[in-house]
């Protein structure tokens, strides 16, 4: 096993190995244009317009940043990139990336059966060994929040103040919530059944209780003897540490093994621009080193106690998985220890997630799928993303330009 010193991001013929020089100057272009924000939020404002409108604008999207970071419009077309990756040891996570917007109950019944389709689907490939589900996808987003708020009014722990918030639905709503917990529960008996993980999504800070609350109560019915069900701890929330230890306070209380997937946080803005508007105190970090350092707590929290508990570290931050690295060799843990598992999303941070595969630990790609048309607001997100991470899209361009020019010194694939 390679050592924490030893272990390289920078080997380029290592992350790129899987793509052809035509592919990787298509990522160059993309890379190079995200570094203009400007350029970026006019394109993220125009694209979607542009595909309502009916304009021929589909080939482009799907040749340049669907196929960047996206894994095909529909299930099978997703095999591909799967079987590719696998070459390289690379596992898949798989995303049905269409978007809330559902309202009724038959389309939450349809969302419901695609999470099933997939885990079928997934059932019958060696290396995707997870999904992820958003509950927003087969639940009414007002009926989260009335639960939410709630749950935030009444005192005690969390399951205390859930079944006080249960009271405060009417009948109509009550029945409403019975059917998203049965929506839930089902397509969490296929996933133990098959043998896939479900990863749930996290949402905002104002509908994200009663998703914590049924995804514990999931986790007890599922993870009694292996992780089914992992739940989503977004660190750049000041008070997550705490509940990522109450959560095993839980776990070690009711028997189950805890699912957790660690990622640092994806709605920072609007959580910030809500809690100024509302005048609470926001719920997000002071900085990113505030961020980074409970991070990294939650690592070593995690690989503290992973007799109880599966960790996924969810993160394109190299010091991040360095440090995961280190704790596992500070602890005589092997590279491809069953309760931890790192991943990325495709098309960004290849070197990262290709490295880590290369020296024998359990890594996997996010791969979302989906019609184009659905999956714009994924697409929007990562170039977005690209912008305003700092440093993210230039350590991309500069690693990816290396392995070019080593190609052309050397003579590489084509």
């Amino acid at each position: 096993m390679s050592t924490a010193s030893s272990l390289s991001f920078d080997n380029t013929e290592n992350a790129f190995a899987y793509k052809s020089d035509r592919e990787l100057k298509k990522a160059r272009f993309l890379f190079s244009t995200m570094k203009y924000p400007l350029l970026v939020r006019w394109a993220t404002r125009l694209t979607p317009w542009l595909l309502r409108t009916g304009l021929p604008v589909k080939g482009i999207i799907r040749n340049t940043i669907f196929e960047q970071f996206v894994g095909g419009e529909t299930l099978g077309e997703t095999a591909g990139v799967a079987k590719k990756l696998s070459e390289y040891k690379v596992q898949v996570i798989l995303d049905y990336g269409v978007e809330g917007g559902q309202k009724d109950e038959a389309a939450f019944e349809q969302s419901m059966e695609k999470f099933k389709e997939v885990i079928q689907y997934a059932s019958t490939q060696p290396n995707i060994p997870f999904m992820s589900v958003k509950v927003t996808g087969f639940a009414r987003y007002g009926l989260l929040e009335k639960l939410d708020s709630s749950v935030a009014n009444a005192k005690g722990s969390l399951m205390k103040r859930y079944g006080a918030a249960l009271e405060s639905l009417n009948s109509d709503e009550k029945q409403e919530w019975q059917n998203v917990q049965h929506r839930m529960q089902g397509i969490c008996l296929l996933a133990a059944e098959k043998g896939i993980g479900v990863l749930v999504d996290a949402e905002e800070t104002w509908i994200q209780d009663p998703v914590d609350v049924m995804t514990i109560l999931m986790m007890e019915k599922f993870n009694q003897s292996k992780p089914v069900v992992y739940n989503t701890v977004q660190l750049y929330r000041h008070n997550r540490l705490n509940f990522l230890k109450d959560s095993l306070d839980a776990a070690e209380l009711r028997g189950f093994i805890l699912g957790v997937k660690l990622v640092r946080g994806a709605y920072m803005e609007k959580e910030r621009e809500r809690a100024k508007e509302l005048d609470y105190t926001s719920p997000i970090q002071p900085d990113k080193s505030a961020t980074d350092q409970d991070f990294d707590r939650a690592i070593h929290f995690c690989i503290d106690h992973l007799e109880k508990i599966a960790v996924i570290i969810a993160t394109h931050n190299e010091n991040s998985c360095r440090y995961v690295v280190e704790r596992m060799q500070e602890k005589n843990l092997p590279a491809n220890h069953s309760h931890i598992h790192f991943s990325q999303l495709y098309g960004m941070s290849d070197p990262v997630t290709f490295n880590l595969a290369k020296a024998g630990y359990l890594v996997s790609k996010y791969l979302p799928f989906g019609p184009i048309r659905d999956v714009i607001p994924y697409l929007m997100r990562r170039a977005q993303e690209n912008t305003t991470v700092t440093g993210q899209t230039s350590r991309e361009l500069v690693l990816i330009k290396r392995e070019l020019q080593r190609r052309r010194q050397e003579g590489g694939p084509t």
